[in-house]
Formats: C-alpha cells, sequence, structure tokens
C-alpha cells in the first residue's frame, strides 16, 4: 500500500472534525488513540454507508463480506503480509485464544509472556495452565526446547515501552519455540512489518491508532505454520466452503482463514475498511517521527513541571504516549476531560497518547491543564 504525498500532519488534522482548533471551537484535544482513536470523516461516511446498505438493500451479504475482505486486504499490506496469512477476529482475545488452542502444551509446556503484556491476552495465556502450559514472565532470554510459545507486546499498553520484539522473536524461534506479538500499540503509528519481526503470529486490532471502531482485530499467521491441534473455537466463516451450510462436516479453510469463527462485525469491517485505507496512505516513517517528537516534547515538559513519568525516559525505547503517575488516575481523567481533554486512564496511569493528526498545541494544552490541576489539588 503505497504512500500519499502530501498528506502531513495538518491536512491529516483536517479529517477529524471532532477536534479542537481553527473552526471547531468546541472540539477536543484527543490523547487517547491508545484507548480508541478520533474519528475521522470516511470512517463516519463508512458507517452511514453500512446502515444505508442494510436500509436499501436488505440483506446484501454478498456485499458485506466483499468488506470483510478488503479490510482483511488493507490490513495484511500495512504489516507486510499477504492476505491469505491473516483472519479476521472479533477482538485480540480472540486471535490469542485461537493460536492457544492450536498448540499441544504437553509436549512443549513453557509459556513466556511479560508483565508489560495487555491483561487480556495474558489472562488466555494463564488460563492453558489446565491443558498443560507453564506460564512464565520475563526471562526471554532462556527459551529452551521446553518453550512452546513467546509472546511480547511492540509497544505496552501500560506506560509506552517498547519491546525488542524482533531480538525477542529470534531468541525463540532459534530454540523452536513459536512467536506471538501483539501490535495493538503500535500498528497505526509505528513501521510494522511481520517479515522483519520473524514472528509466527500477530494480532492488532482496528480501533486505538489504526481509528477505527471496537469489534474487529486482526490475527497473522505465518504462511507454513502447521496447528499442533485443530482450533477449538470455530464457525462457519472457518470453513472451507462458508456457504455449504453442512452441520455433519467440519473443514478447516486454507491459511489463516482457518482461525476464523462466526459472523464478523459488519458495520466494524465497514469502518476497519475505511481506516486501513486512511492509515495505509500515510508514510509510517513519518508518522512515527511526528508523534516521537510529540511525545518527547510532552515528556521533557512534564518532567520539568515536577510530574512523575511511568513512560521510558529514553526515546528510543518509548512509544506513543507519555505515561502521567498519579494517585487518582480516574479523577484527573475526568477533570481534563471536563476542560475537553480526553485522556486513558489505566492502573496509576493517565497516559497520553498521541497520533499524526496531534500539535503542539495539544502538548501545550494539556500541560497547561495537568499544572492547573495539581494548583488547585
Amino acid at each position: 500500500m503505497s504512500a500519499v504525498p502530501g498528506w502531513d500532519p495538518e491536512r491529516f488534522r483536517t479529517l477529524f472534525p471532532g477536534l479542537a482548533g481553527e473552526g471547531s471551537p468546541d472540539g477536543i484535544v484527543h490523547l487517547a488513540s491508545c484507548s480508541q482513536g478520533a474519528l475521522s470523516r470516511p470512517v463516519a461516511g463508512a458507517l452511514e454507508e453500512f446502515a444505508a446498505s442494510a436500509r436499501d438493500l436488505g440483506a446484501p451479504w454478498d456485499l458485506w463480506t466483499r468488506r470483510v475482505d478488503l479490510a482483511r486486504e488493507r490490513f495484511a499490506a500495512l504489516i507486510g503480509a499477504r492476505a491469505e496469512e491473516v483472519a479476521v477476529v472479533p477482538n485480540a482475545s480472540v486471535g490469542a485464544y485461537q493460536v492457544a488452542s492450536t498448540i499441544d502444551w504437553t509436549r512443549r509446556p513453557g509459556l513466556t509472556t511479560t508483565v508489560l503484556e495487555f491483561p487480556s491476552i495474558a489472562h488466555v495465556w494463564l488460563a492453558q495452565r489446565p491443558a498443560g502450559a507453564e506460564v512464565g514472565y520475563d526471562d526471554f532470554a532462556r527459551s529452551d526446547r521446553s518453550t512452546g510459545l513467546v509472546s511480547v507486546p511492540l509497544v505496552s499498553y501500560r506506560d509506552g515501552a517498547r519491546l525488542p520484539a524482533a531480538d525477542i522473536a529470534r531468541t525463540a524461534r532459534r530454540a523452536g519455540a513459536r512467536v506471538f506479538v501483539d501490535a495493538y500499540q503500535a500498528v497505526g503509528v509505528l513501521p510494522v512489518d511481520v517479515g522483519e519481526l520473524g514472528c509466527d503470529y500477530l494480532v492488532a486490532g482496528a480501533l486505538k491508532y489504526l481509528l477505527g471502531v471496537p469489534g474487529i482485530a486482526f490475527l497473522y499467521v505465518r504462511d507454513g505454520v502447521e496447528d499442533e491441534c485443530p482450533p477449538r473455537l470455530t464457525g462457519w466463516f472457518g470453513r472451507a466452503d462458508p456457504y455449504a451450510f453442512d452441520p455433519r462436516t467440519l473443514d478447516f479453510a486454507p491459511g489463516a482463514r482457518r482461525y476464523e469463527t462466526g459472523t464478523p462485525a459488519i458495520p466494524a469491517a465497514y469502518a476497519a475498511a475505511a481506516a486501513l485505507e486512511l492509515v495505509g496512505g500515510l508514510d509510517l516513517a513519518a508518522v512515527e517521527e511526528h508523534v516521537s517528537e510529540l511525545v518527547g516534547e510532552l515528556h521533557e515538559r512534564l518532567a520539568v513541571a515536577g510530574e512523575r513519568l511511568m513512560s521510558p525516559p529514553a526515546a528510543r525505547v518509548r512509544g506513543p504516549m507519555a505515561a502521567l503517575h498519579d494517585p487518582d488516575p480516574e479523577r484527573l481523567g475526568a477533570w481534563l476531560a471536563a476542560r475537553g481533554i480526553v485522556v486513558a486512564p489505566r492502573g496509576r496511569a493517565v497516559r497520553l497518547s498521541l497520533h499524526y493528526y496531534n500539535t503542539l498545541a495539544d502538548v501545550e494544552a494539556v500541560c497547561a491543564a495537568v499544572a492547573e490541576y495539581r494548583a488547585r489539588h
């Protein structure tokens, strides 16, 4: 998917009518892309297109499934994969479960993950203990012939830390282990290439930095990966011919589609296809540079103001967010929201995440608001 010339941050921002700025005095400062990206005109238009199709055409399943396939193809192009290597799943947790269900944990029980893993993924791994999995944390260098799976996020949801996923993958695969990468907090603002990562599986959803809506995610399964067990969760979209409607035959589709289950969320697929076209038209190296500069500025200003930051101090290991420590993140988040600044509180931090549509004015706005909050509280 080639980049479209001319998509600088200022022009990109004009596609998001809800953002604060010239011509939108009541707009918001959106610093919560790590939770839900801002709504663009193309995505809003795609949702209206779906509504029109349901209203005017009734139940045009051929049209709707083509939109699902379009979203699949665009996600594959974004991460350097082929469409046949991508399954459409409801969310990242289902993607993780599908992978876990195909591994025989009695053969290689080791499952190495990290405390920086998003809990929903980590919970799937813990749920494999009754099947024989032995879950360990953060000891990636000790992958050996007893390790069945190594799971690592590209960027931690908690503090924005970047993990050396490619290095971890090389170590794991030398020991014969499979590698699962959660790219949810990276795809859309960082260049991601599954070939360079060397992973067997990668999952990401359409909301957050991909700028879609909840209800759809994508699971990359490297060509050549063979299941030790058939997927335990399945449905009619996982069949070789979904329209055969044969309740007596369980034939799995070729490629990654064997991991698919029941009817996908069609409105979310419409939104995802539009959002992926939008993100796929950007120069993601330029996006990364823009976001990194803003995060660095935000990090420095907050540190100078005496704020305690949980995100890494070094820019090279910092993702698209600054994580601000606070004794009551929900309270601070609500106070900022009342002033038109949308952030994402989690745990003991208020996460301030940036995208290509954010500006230095957004950084200045949140820093001033946090200073005011500290003065009042």
